[in-house]
């Protein structure tokens, strides 16, 4: 049997003959490094209570001690196969309380393994939390509304845990688990963008963070891909530039961490950083991957400082306005030779960066745009450099953002001797640079490259289709929005109401363990105010995505909104939509609006308009798991919330098939 994701594994015959002793050397042996006497202890207490508690299933059954769990870097105290059942078991050695925080993590190990590893989707997966000084019996085993096969958590006491395990045996359905097929299983995660870019940074391949046989090849070679531009460009004394497409979710930000964190090292000649115009998620994944790190280092004995850690971080996640600063004072070339840029199609515009450098940096004659400016500073190097731009498609949200025909017009108009490489999806409509990609194919060294296309959306591990279900919908085809719908659906919830109370039930209902939720608005939506919706109202992205559930500042409250802004690049588990007049339904076409003093006026340049339907594709985008969609009723007392704004949406999500709450 393979036993490498365990400490410990054997059957549960051969665990119950051998000593605590023997059962305690391997787990030291395996574990990598010394053991402090409370883990000794925990082992020891863990031991002599499974000793007695599972002597019935001797001949039945197969044990494993200190399971790894590849994704999520921590480890499952005990995992116990039995019949068609894997018993998911945490102990809180010397406690005699069940945390809302344990009982949580119990329920995540359970729904990481029946979602992500693959011999575990057909049997029932029982959590169940020992805490070694109750009294108090077990609470009841029952099975969710979800219907997966994954029980709710159970709480039990050490004397009540074979009498616990025999009720679960009794409802569990499935077939016989076969032990060498189950713990030899592929292991398949979709991890948030937080969780991958710790991962990357903890020197994970970037194959390893695909849930599927398609997503890891289509992200292995785009990475390597991108490896060969850089290399050939070092090699060959040259410079590049290199544009990597993908639908939604499909990775491209991975790509990027990935080259990142392959090249960390400032003293490298590859030193590379990653660059985004995307402020909340700089903050939040450097945040991320300072609190991982000093976790990490304490989990070792170690102790590293907060500061120092994100110190560290900030060397290759920057913001991309920071990058554009340093340079504009400093006229050397920056230290890096590989520099990613995030969301490249958000780079300024020749208008909004001269606008801005004469603003805010007493520069009245800039005349550049910000993609000309950023491949300037990486033209001064004298050998070589090379720039990677990671491109979105209709994901311009916000005014003045170029889209990426101005990096394409930029390379055309001044640095003739740069490599091009090009993803052949840029001539997608979604991109709108086609006449750029056509008037750039008539010089030489322009490479179209099909391996810098990620086709495959990583995003939702329950639906590969949502993003063309929004698609369909933004663009008004209801047969193809209703057909898509009726794909993602099986497993892939959405619903529609008029009432946000009870959306923020349904949120509450189907989220699990630590599944993050929270309530997602257009920037534009400022009639919901009397739903306690502000858009205007300050919100700190890091603590809404970063803290858990009793801390008030959290998506989990349901208090503080998040708008297209905050979530762009990032996810939740669960997403509550809720749809403001600024984006209406009409027979003849969007009609969208901006509230100004105290009415509604309309939107008439076409790129505004574009920015609005966008931020609603961005919204509509963000669930991993499934969504609901609020449409206020209206007030008649109110004519800035008068129901014709908002019936006929709501009536359009109907006629579509969206079912409502």
């Amino acid at each position: 049997m393979n036993v490498s994701r365990a400490y410990y594994a054997s059957t549960l015959d051969d665990f119950l003959r051998a000593s605590a002793d023997s059962v305690l050397g391997e787990l030291a042996r395996n574990s990598g490094f010394s053991i402090e006497l409370s883990q000794r202890n925990a082992w020891v207490r863990q031991t002599e209570i499974l000793k007695l508690q599972l002597e019935e299933w001797g001949r039945a059954g197969h044990i494993f001690l200190e399971f790894v769990v590849p994704r999520m870097g921590r480890r499952i105290d005990v995992l116990v196969l039995i019949r068609n059942t894997v018993l998911v078991i945490e102990f809180k050695v010397g406690e005699s309380n069940f945390t809302r925080a344990a009982l949580d993590q119990v329920w995540d190990y359970a729904l990481d393994l029946k979602n992500f590893h693959e011999p575990s989707h057909g049997v029932t997966i029982a959590p169940l939390l020992v805490a070694t000084e109750a009294t108090a019996g077990f609470s009841a085993v029952a099975t969710s509304h979800h219907n997966d096969g994954v029980l709710l958590p159970i709480r039990t006491d050490p004397a009540s845990l074979s009498l616990c395990i025999q009720q679960v045996l009794a409802l569990s359905e499935g077939s016989g688990i076969d032990p060498d097929s189950w713990v030899r299983g592929r292991y398949k995660p979709t991890p948030t963008i937080v969780e991958a870019a710790s991962a990357l940074y903890g020197q994970h391949s970037v194959a390893d963070l695909s849930r599927s046989d398609a997503g890891a090849k289509n992200l292995s070679v785009t990475s390597a891909v991108v490896d060969q531009i850089i290399e050939s460009a070092r090699r060959q004394r040259r410079k590049a530039i290199c544009f990597v497409t993908g639908v939604p979710g499909a990775g491209k930000t991975l790509v990027g961490l990935d080259v990142a964190t392959k090249h960390m090292d400032a003293s490298s000649e590859l030193h590379s950083v990653y660059l985004s115009g995307n402020g909340p998620l700089v903050k939040i994944l450097c945040e991320a991957l300072a609190r991982d790190e000093v976790a990490r280092a304490r989990s070792k004995n170690m102790r590293l400082r907060k500061g120092e850690a994100c110190k560290a971080v900030e060397a290759f996640i920057q913001n991309v306005h920071h990058f554009r600063d340093a340079y504009l004072v400093d006229d050397r070339a920056p230290i890096d030779h590989v520099v990613i840029f995030d969301e490249a199609q958000r780079a300024w515009t020749l208008e909004q960066t001269s606008k801005f450098m004469a603003q805010k940096k007493g520069r009245p004659n800039f005349n550049r745009s910000e993609p000309e400016f950023l491949i300037s500073c990486m033209d001064r190097h004298e050998d070589w450099a090379v720039v990677i731009c990671l491109v979105g498609g209709g994901q311009e949200i916000n005014t003045g953002e170029a889209g990426i025909s101005e990096w394409l017009a930029a390379v055309e108009r001044h640095y003739p001797s740069w490599q091009v490489h090009v993803s052949p999806h840029l001539t997608d409509s979604e991109y709108a640079a086609t006449d750029a990609i056509a008037s750039l194919q008539q010089r030489a060294h322009v490479v179209f490259n099909e391996g810098l296309h990620l086709a495959v959306s990583m995003r939702s591990f329950r639906a590969e289709h949502v993003s063309s279900f929004v698609k369909h919908l933004l663009d008004r085809d209801k047969a193809q929005a209703s057909a898509a719908l009726q794909a993602v659906q099986q497993r892939y919830p959405i619903v529609v109401t008029r009432d946000l109370g009870a959306a923020k039930q349904w949120l509450k209902s189907q989220a699990r363990g630590t599944e993050r939720y929270g309530i997602v608005v257009s920037s534009q939506a400022e009639r919901l105010k009397p739903h306690a919706i502000d858009v205007r109202s300050p919100m700190d992205p890091v603590h809404w995505f970063l803290d858990e559930k009793d801390d008030v500042r959290s998506s989990y409250y349901l208090e503080d909104v998040a708008t297209e802004f905050h979530v762009q690049g990032l996810e939740l588990d669960w997403a509550c939509v809720v749809w403001d007049a600024d984006l209406r339904i009409s027979d003849d076409g969007w009609r969208h609006h901006q509230f100004v003093g105290n009415r509604w006026q309309n939107i008439h340049k076409p790129e505004r308009q574009l920015y609005l339907k966008n931020a609603y594709r961005v919204l509509l985008t963000r669930a991993r798991q499934g969504m609901v969609i609020v449409v206020p009723r209206g007030d008649p007392e109110d004519p800035t919330r008068d129901a014709a704004f908002y019936d006929p949406m709501f009536l359009y999500l109907r006629e579509i098939g969206v079912p409502t709450l």
